[in-house]
């Protein structure tokens, strides 16, 4: 059934809502911790060539005949680190030169506005092949016996940067793959959980669509006999008689629940038989308003018809009756009296019929419209059960649509008044009986 399809899918959608946030920031963290790992040791090793190189040019300074073992320079470091002295005017001392790809890059950065003593900072440069390179540099200052110099120390780390970025796309990757895993499995173990209840729900609506079958004939027999007590002659008192046409008037709600309980057991059953043929829609909205006329005039509501003509389609003739009949149904209901409803034949397409119920009735709230074609639901239920409403007959409305592929709408605003709208598809076919 489509409630219980609907329902598994959104059990499904919340599942991989749900492990869609966790992966995202599973891999978020996971990709944080690896590039704060990864900047941490770097800016450690970086730190720490920056203090061995101005430690040996501090003594360099000190003992200016003493000769200096360049190699203290990087100890424990690789051949991607590279430095630059410069005195405090700006001239160059001594250097371990970057790659020449990157070179005039790096010198443009070595000004204490962009790089501050004792910070690690991270810059990229794309080169001419169009990738990136990715350089980390620091600075330190030393001042000894009123010597200035800055030591500018960086390495080339792309290689490290572009693992990090191949393994955060491995992990993505891997979270697409867990998540497409775990929405197939939610859905397996949403049809799972949704087995009781639907066995459940089958029960109750065979039982309904059993009960419904069974209650026709007695109720039938009592408005048979209401009808004969009512034609006695005998019975003259005056309240003997409102009696029995309170008897009448509540049999006729129960047989016409009854009627609506058979029709949407059957919809669920699928056993719905619809007679397709050719009918003229124009015809049955005309029927519809001379039939619901007294009705609304009852209640002093003025109900018109316009832009009325021959519109021939293809459909049940009795299921479209009873579907317009339920929209205007409901227009008189749930508008006061001296209120005005309008039946529309709307302009329709050569693929389109479209008509429309509109009154001047109570208005529905915006949230409550998504739900008024729900089985029982009632938008004010104290006043659906003084007017004798069940909640049933927009969804029945609903499943007769359903049958001819049919679309409705609803526009409506509190205090101003409804506005349905059906638009039916005119079938080219040859009509034919189905079920």
């Amino acid at each position: 059934m489509e409630i219980f399809r609907n329902s598994r899918l959104r059990l499904t959608f919340a599942y991989s809502l749900m492990m869609s946030i966790f992966l995202v920031v599973l891999i978020f963290v996971v990709h944080k911790t690896m590039s704060w790992s990864m900047f941490s040791e770097q800016a450690r090793e970086l730190s720490d060539a920056a203090d061995n190189i101005a430690e040996t040019q501090a003594y360099y300074i000190q003992h200016p005949n003493v000769a200096v073992d360049e190699s203290r320079y990087f100890k424990n470091s690789n051949d991607r680190l590279f430095f630059y002295i410069f005195t405090g005017d700006g001239q160059l001392l001594d250097f371990v030169r970057a790659s020449f790809r990157v070179e005039p890059f790096i010198l443009d950065l070595m000004t204490p506005e962009k790089i501050e003593s004792g910070k690690v900072e991270v810059f990229n440069h794309p080169n001419e092949t169009g990738r990136t390179t990715t350089i980390m540099m620091t600075a330190k200052n030393i001042n000894i016996r009123g010597t200035e110099q800055t030591i500018y120390v960086g390495k080339d780390v792309t290689a490290l940067y572009s693992g990090l970025q191949k393994a955060t796309y491995v992990l993505i990757f891997l979270g697409v793959l867990a998540l497409i895993i775990a929405t197939v499995i939610g859905h397996f173990m949403a049809g799972r959980a949704i087995i009781p209840l639907k066995e459940a729900y089958d029960k109750q609506r065979q039982f309904a669509a059993d009960a419904s079958h069974e209650l026709r004939t007695p109720l039938a027999v009592v408005m048979a006999s209401a009808d004969l007590l009512l034609a006695d002659p005998s019975i003259q008192e005056p309240f003997l008689k409102e009696v029995i046409g309170d008897v009448k008037s509540e049999v006729k709600k129960m047989t016409k629940l009854v009627s609506d309980l058979l029709m949407v057991a059957r919809s669920d059953n699928n056993a719905l038989k619809i007679k397709m043929q050719k009918i003229d829609l124009g015809k049955i909205l005309q029927q519809n308003i001379r039939m619901m006329t007294p009705l609304a005039e009852k209640k002093e509501i003025i109900l018109v018809g316009e832009n009325f003509r021959k519109l021939i389609l293809t459909g049940d003739e009795q299921k479209i009756k009873q579907l317009v009949l339920i929209l205007v149904d409901n227009a008189i209901k749930y508008t006061p009296n001296g209120g005005k409803i309008i039946v529309r034949l709307e302009n329709s397409d050569e693929r389109h019929a479209i008509f429309s119920v509109q009154d001047s009735g109570i208005g529905i709230a915006p949230e409550d419209q998504e739900k008024i074609f729900d089985r029982f639901y009632r938008v004010d239920k104290v006043r659906s059960r003084e007017m004798g409403g069940n909640g049933l007959g927009l969804a029945i409305a609903l499943e007769i649509l359903k049958l001819h592929d049919g679309k409705i709408f609803v526009d409506s605003e509190q205090g101003v008044g409804t506005k349905f709208t059906v638009e039916l598809k005119i079938k080219k076919d040859t009509p034919k009986d189905s079920e």
